[in-house]
Parts: C-alpha cells; structure tokens; sequence
C-alpha cells in the first residue's frame, strides 16, 4: 500500500461509524495507526506525527460508550474539543502535502490542497461560531454535514494523489524484457 493510501484509508475508518452495542466496530483508533503508519512512511513533520498520536490516544478514550454517554449528556462543544486534535492533524496534514506538491511543481494538486487546508481549518472553527451564538440545532447539524464533505474530499484527494512521486508513491521498476536471438 502506498503511504498516502495508508492516511487516506485510516481517515475512511475514523469517518465511517459502524455501532454495535454501543461500540464503534470500526474503532478510530485503528483508522489513526493507518494514517501515523503513513506519515511515518512520508516522513513528514514531528508536529503533524503528534496531533495524529494525541487524535489516536482522544479516538481510544471516546471508544467507550460510558465517555460518549458522558459526553452527549454535557455541552456539544465537548465533542468538538475532543476532536480538535483529529482536525488539527488533518489541517497540518493538508498544508504540508500542499507544500510537498507544490516543491514538484504539481500546480492542480498544489491548489486543491491549498483549498483542502483552508476549508479543514473552516470546519474546524465553524462549531465555535455556532456555539458562541447560541446556534439552533439545525445549524450545527448543518455545520457537521458540511465538516463531513470536506473529510470526504481529503480522503477523495489523498487517494487521487497518492501515486504521485511526491506522496512517496515509488517509481515503476523497469521490466526486464528477453532478448530472443532467433
């Protein structure tokens, strides 16, 4: 498996939910080993290898249906704290390959992950604005679907991209070819 298709699959499992008395059978945790696995292999920033660890460590705490009990019994901005670390880690992750695209002179993913930055960190803060104004339900409901498109996009680049060169994809060897002589 390429490295970016190893991120771009552990982000699949952290956004797919699957429950089964009360447990999430396709755990976050899982999801947050294939994305560090892949960051590792791209050797991209301490930084961005911490917030993926911390979103991992939040992702085995929240696993358990007491905490997310707890959790839904307090104020929604609770859960948005306790995913600050996944988002922040997928902002980093969006602007560095962003960077690395942009070294290759890949000017269209260069864009899209520009853009990819930009709208991950907007879906980050749009929660804190609605919570600040006292938003309705249906206008958090809104932001979270709208969180949930732009997670879907990364994961929609990460797999487009992740044959490039600058994702770590290996070139092809070359195929050795015989030579008949007769």
């Amino acid at each position: 498996m390429k490295p970016l298709q190893s991120v771009a699959m552990g982000l699949l499992v952290v956004a797919l939910t699957a429950r089964v008395h009360g447990y999430d059978a396709l755990p976050d945790a899982a999801g947050w080993v294939l994305v560090l696995l892949g960051i590792r292999r791209l050797a991209l920033s301490l930084a961005l290898g911490v917030l993926a660890a911390a979103a991992l460590v939040v992702s085995l705490v929240v696993w358990w249906p007491s905490v997310q009990e707890a959790l839904d019994g307090l104020h929604p901005s609770l859960w948005w704290a306790a995913n600050v670390p996944q988002l922040a880690a997928c902002t980093l992750l969006c602007r560095e390959l962003g960077d690395r695209a942009r070294s290759a002179g890949d000017g269209r993913a260069t864009a899209w992950l520009r853009t990819a930055t930009v709208l991950v960190g907007a879906s980050a803060l749009a929660p804190v604005v609605a919570f600040s104004t006292d938003a309705s339900d249906d206008v958090l409901a809104a932001v979270y679907a709208a969180a949930a498109g732009v997670v879907l996009l990364l994961i929609v680049l990460l797999f487009s991209y992740a044959a490039r060169p600058w994702a770590g994809a290996r070139s092809a060897e070359p195929v050795a070819r015989s030579v008949s002589g007769s």
